[in-house]
C-alpha cells in the first residue's frame, strides 16, 4: 500500500499568505506545505486541499481512479474546488466501515476533538491510521481482534497525525500498543506551531517521528529508521532558558512518565508555590509526580517508566544542606568529601541505569562570580556535577533563549 502525501501542512498551508512570522518566512522549497491531503493507492483520498489535481500531478499521481473522498474535519477557509469526475466528498459516522472496490477497507475512528480519523487497510492486511489536526483517538479502532478501549492493539504499520500539536495522541497510541517500534510515525498538519527548519526534524526525531516534504510517497510496511530516544539525556541551561520545557517535550509522546521534582515545597513561600504550580499545569495529565531527592533507587529500577528529573541543581542544594556544606569549617573538615562522594554515587547510578531518563540542570558557571565563599562553592560543585553526568550521557543539550543546541 502506498500513501502519497499531496500536502502535509495545516489547514491554511504553510506559509500562510501575507503572514510575516519567522515560521512562514522560512517555509520555502521543501519546507513549504499545502494543506494535508493523502492519496491511498490512487483509490482513496483523505482530505482535500486547494489545487488537489495539480498537487497530484506534481507528485506523479492521477486522481482518475478515485473511488472514495473522505473529509476528516470541518473546513473554515474558502471553498475548495472539487475537480470534475471526483466522487462527492463525505465525512462518515464514527465506527462505520467502508469497503472499496479495490479491496481496501476504511473505518472511521472517533477522536477527542472535532474531527474523524480514518483507519485504512490494504487488501494484503497492511494498516495505516490518519488523524485530523488537533485530534487524538478517543478509543482503539476495532481491528477484528481487539475492540475494547484500553486493550492491547495490533500496531499500525503507518500513522499520520498532528505530532507537534498533539504529542499526547502519540503517547496514547503507544500506551495502547497501536504504535510500536516498527510503526512509521509521520507528522502532518504542520503549521505555525511547528518550529522552522531543522529544529522541526530534531524535535520530531526525539519523539520517534519524522516529517516529509509534500509529494512524498510512503510505502506502508517499508520500515524507516528513526533514532530511538537516548537512554540518558542531560539538558543544561540558564535561568528561564527553556531547559525544562525542552526536557518535557522530549518525553511528551511517551506514556507513563515519572516526573521527579527535586525542589519540594517551601512553607510560606508563595512565589515558589506559583513556580511549582506552573510546572505541574503544563505536564501531561497522564504523568505521575514524585517529589524526592532520593534518585539512586529510581535510577536502579530498570523496569520503571521513563524518568524526568527536574532538576539536578536543586538535588545538589539538598545534598549540600544535608552535609552542612555551607559552613566553611564543615566544608574543610568533612562536608566537601561527603558532597563529592554523593556526586560520584549519582554518576555511577546514572551510568548504570537501564531506564530512559532525561535530567535538567542549571548552567551557572558563565554568570557573575558569587560574592560569598559558599556561593562559589555551590557553583564549583554544580560544575563538577554537570561534567560528571554529561560524561555518562548519551545526549547532552545546551538551551539558550529557548533554543537547544546538541553538545553530544
Amino acid at each position: 500500500m502506498e500513501l502519497t502525501l499531496l500536502g502535509t501542512g495545516g489547514p491554511d498551508g504553510l506559509p500562510v499568505p501575507d503572514c510575516p512570522c519567522a515560521v512562514c518566512a522560512l517555509a520555502t522549497g521543501d519546507r513549504a506545505r499545502g494543506a494535508t491531503s493523502v492519496l491511498v493507492d490512487g483509490a482513496v483520498l483523505l482530505d482535500l486541499l486547494p489545487g488537489v489535481a495539480l498537487a497530484a500531478a506534481r507528485a506523479g499521481r492521477t486522481l482518475g481512479g478515485l473511488r472514495l473522498v473522505l473529509l476528516s474535519h470541518p473546513h473554515d477557509g474558502p471553498p475548495v474546488e472539487i475537480p470534475p469526475g471526483l466522487p462527492a466528498p463525505a465525512r462518515v459516522p464514527d465506527g462505520r466501515e467502508l469497503p472499496v472496490l479495490t479491496g481496501h477497507r476504511v473505518r472511521a475512528v472517533a477522536t477527542d476533538a472535532l474531527g474523524t480519523g480514518y483507519e485504512v487497510e490494504s487488501p494484503d492486511g497492511l494498516r495505516a491510521l490518519y488523524l485530523p489536526p488537533g485530534c487524538a483517538p478517543a478509543g482503539l479502532a476495532d481491528n477484528g481482534n481487539h475492540g475494547v478501549e484500553g486493550a492491547a492493539a495490533v500496531p499500525y504499520d503507518l500513522v499520520l497525525l498532528d505530532v507537534v500539536g498533539r504529542p499526547d495522541a502519540l503517547a496514547r497510541l503507544r500506551a495502547a500498543g497501536a504504535v510500536a517500534g516498527t510503526t512509521d510515525v509521520v507528522a502532518v498538519h504542520l503549521g505555525h506551531e511547528a518550529p522552522p527548519g531543522p529544529e522541526l526534524d530534531r524535535r520530531l526525531a526525539a519523539l520517534g517521528a519524522r516529517a516529509v516534504p509534500d509529494g512524498t510517497t510512503l510505502t506502508v510496511g517499508d520500515y524507516r529508521h528513526v533514532p530511538d530516544l537516548p537512554r540518558r539525556t542531560l539538558v543544561l541551561g540558564g535561568a528561564r532558558s527553556g531547559k525544562s520545557a525542552e526536557a518535557e517535550r522530549r518525553l511528551a509522546a511517551f506514556p507513563d512518565v515519572l516526573y521527579v521534582a527535586t525542589g519540594g515545597t517551601r512553607d510560606g513561600d508563595a512565589e515558589w508555590a506559583e513556580r511549582v504550580a506552573a510546572h505541574r499545569e503544563r505536564r501531561p495529565a497522564a504523568w505521575r509526580t514524585a517529589e524526592t531527592c532520593d534518585l539512586l533507587p529510581l535510577l536502579a529500577d530498570g523496569s520503571g517508566p521513563p524518568l524526568l528529573i527536574d532538576c539536578l541543581s536543586l538535588w545538589l542544594t539538598h545534598v549540600m544542606d544535608e552535609a552542612g556544606a555551607w559552613d566553611d569549617q564543615n566544608w574543610r573538615e568533612h562536608a566537601g568529601d561527603s558532597v563529592g562522594a554523593r556526586i560520584d554515587a549519582l554518576r555511577a547510578a546514572w551510568r548504570a541505569t537501564r531506564r530512559t531518563v532525561v535530567a535538567v540542570s542549571n548552567e551557572v558557571g558563565s554568570g557573575v562570580v558569587p560574592p560569598t565563599a559558599s556561593g562559589r562553592r555551590f557553583r564549583d560543585a554544580l560544575g563538577r556535577l554537570n561534567a560528571a553526568v554529561a560524561a555518562e550521557s548519551d545526549h547532552v543539550l545546551l538551551t539558550v533563549a529557548g533554543m537547544s543546541m546538541p553538545l553530544r
